[in-house]
Order: C-alpha cells, then sequence, then structure tokens
C-alpha cells in the first residue's frame, strides 16, 4: 500500500510535507506510513477520502482497479452506451476482463 500511496503523491505532485498538511498529520507519520514502518488507521483513511474524493480506496489498499474513481459523467457515458445496445439487441453473454489478464464470462438465461 505505501507504494502506492507514493505513486498518489508522486501523480498529484505533491510533497510529503504539503499531503500531511492535507490530511492533518505530522510529516512524520506520513513518512513512517511511505517506508512501511507504521501502518495508517482509520482515522488517516477517513481523512483521505474525504480530502481526495476522487482517489480510490480499493486501488490503494488493493490494487484493484484504477486510481481514481470515474467521473459520474464517464459512469452516465457508459450506462448511456450500453442501454443503447440492449434497447437494439438481445444480450447473449457477457465477458468481463480483468487488468490481470484474467476474465470471467456470464451467459443469458434461456
Amino acid at each position: 500500500m505505501n507504494k502506492r500511496l507514493q505513486q498518489f503523491l508522486e501523480t498529484e505532485n505533491l510533497t510529503q510535507a504539503e499531503f500531511a498538511e492535507r490530511v492533518g498529520f505530522t510529516r512524520g507519520n506520513i513518512s513512517h506510513i511511505l517506508s512501511g514502518r507504521n501502518r495508517p488507521g482509520y482515522e488517516f483513511f477517513e481523512n483521505l477520502s474525504r480530502n481526495y474524493p476522487s482517489l480510490s480506496l480499493d486501488w490503494l489498499l488493493t490494487g484493484r482497479g484504477r486510481m481514481y474513481k470515474p467521473a459520474n459523467g464517464e459512469i452516465n457515458t457508459i450506462d448511456n452506451q450500453l442501454q443503447s445496445i440492449v434497447n437494439q439487441k438481445e444480450i447473449s453473454k457477457i465477458i468481463v476482463f480483468f487488468s490481470d489478464g484474467s476474465f470471467s464470462e456470464f451467459s443469458a438465461l434461456q
């Protein structure tokens, strides 16, 4: 998790000091989290979520998905595309591809 947090700081172009101030922790606390010496607690994630609402905590904690949550406009666009397809044709199978190269296949009930 600490490597992903460091990646987030680099992406946001934040120093440890700027980040610490923004999430309400000391520079030392942040340094210890980034080095892997300490594990962050609930308050850290609560402050992080409040100050960076677009950051995906799932990505930060597990590495799954993308660093940022999709914007509402992106979700609406995908929903609209899917709805237009569904309105035109009958779905027989859905295949979901994952970032690790695996996939799951779902067939429509007959």
